[in-house]
């Protein structure tokens, strides 16, 4: 039987509440409590959403990561969600690492190289709608646009698509503001129908050219699993779950970790200025601002009773893992809080690590690389417009929904 909260000792329950709006509004405090809980200890037991354990050391977290044979990926989400598992980010080994084998297209170095150029096009084109102006607002004309575009190009789909996985997407991830957690979760549940009606649409369309294409998406839809040995066509369901993974993965995860750039880039204005002199430093800065900030905090299922961090848990335990936490972990990180664009060796786990590391890594480290070097090439005095709203959100996959910029407008 899973733990339950009379089980746990005083010392380790918390009611932290990953999904809590107040958690960023009208500030961010996501970091600040985190940090408040990491020094209560590695594992705490949060109340919250049916009672689960929250993981926060480094060492913890990369031991779950690691270990799927104790640790499964199902379920993932610490909210209550009904339907089908999330493929593949749901399916332990061995049965996701042939889904992950067929993903794997999408992704290959000749893609990514292609895909490099098309970046920095679709940068340039979101930059010279406001580079003029000297002031904009950071998420919804570029922090946005950019993952949603290289989505779009990624699967070879139409740019005037952008506003659905917008809406939709942005539903999804945070629900119903100022709704009961009942409508949220409705308005999740509708949000979620509606992206697998839109994938559902487009692999009957691709399904249905009488010469199969030779895009990428086309690649995936005829190609093979092998499931215990045995290869076969994807079914529809299986496809419309993994493409609308792979949206939800690469887009509020890119547009969250532009905005943490932007700020601590404009709160650090010796880094700023470094990497305006040096463009050479901005693949350290990215791999810092992604250390500093962590967008995800998976969830991991117990599958036997086990110990972890001296804490003893049960089979059907649920896990939150924090790798915001983990990431500014001063046993693995000298200075965890500070912002250091130098940092190296710098082994944090915004990728997650074992065999769920993050299938786009490259990718969004090319998107993240390219967009700063555009960034201070072409508005380089950037900074948070004077009183300016900034908004957060607060869940498994933190992000920032709206970041006022002003800067020399360019002439």
């Amino acid at each position: 039987m899973p733990t339950a909260l009379a089980d746990v000792p005083p010392e380790l329950q918390t009611d932290f509440d990953i999904y809590d709006p107040s958690l960023a509004a009208p500030v961010d405090r996501v970091q600040e409590e985190l940090a408040a809980l990491a020094k209560r200890g590695p594992i705490l037991y949060s109340s919250k959403h049916g009672g689960h354990w929250i993981v926060l050391g480094y060492d913890e977290v990369h031991e779950v990561l690691r270990d799927p044979e104790r640790f499964s990926s199902f379920p993932n989400n610490i909210m209550p969600h009904g339907g089908e598992k999330t493929l593949p980010l749901e399916l332990d080994p061995p049965e996701h690492t042939a889904y992950r084998h067929a993903l794997q297209p999408l992704f290959s170095p000749s893609r990514m190289r292609a895909l490099e150029e098309q970046i920095r096009t679709t940068v340039t084109e979101l930059l010279d709608g406001f580079a003029a102006r000297g002031e904009a607002e950071f998420v919804s004309e570029f922090a946005h646009e950019l993952p949603a575009r290289v989505f779009l190009s990624l699967m070879d789909l139409p740019l005037e698509d952008a506003p659905l996985f917008t809406e939709a997407t942005n539903t999804y991830m945070l629900g119903k503001p100022g709704a009961s957690e009942e409508e949220s979760n409705a308005a999740r549940e509708d949000a979620m129908f509606r992206m697998w009606s839109y994938f559902g649409a487009l692999v009957a369309e691709r399904k249905s050219r009488a010469v199969p294409g030779d895009d990428v998406t086309s690649q995936i839809i005829f190609g093979d699993v092998t499931i215990d040995g045995v290869p076969r066509k994807f079914t529809d369901a299986e496809l419309q779950n993994m493409f609308f993974l792979l949206l939800i993965a690469g887009l509020h995860t890119v547009q969250g970790s532009l905005g943490w750039a932007v700020q601590h880039l404009t709160e650090h204005p010796d880094q700023h200025r470094s990497l305006t002199e040096d463009p050479a430093r901005i693949p350290s800065a990215v791999e810092e601002i992604l250390r500093i900030e962590a967008a995800v905090h998976p969830g991991r299922r117990v599958v036997t009773d086990t110990t972890l961090g001296g804490v003893a848990l049960r089979a059907g335990d649920q896990l939150l893992l924090s790798l915001a936490a983990a990431n500014r972990d001063g046993r693995q990180f000298d200075a965890p809080e500070s912002f250091d664009g130098t940092r190296e060796p710098n082994r944090h786990l915004s990728f997650g690590s074992g065999p769920h590391r993050c299938l786009g890594s490259h990718l969004a480290r090319v998107e993240l690389r390219i967009a700063l070097e555009e960034l201070h090439r072409r508005i380089p005095d950037y900074r948070l417009a004077p009183d300016a709203v900034t908004l957060w959100h607060a869940s498994q996959v933190r992000g920032v929904l709206q970041l006022p910029i002003v800067f020399t407008p360019e002439a």
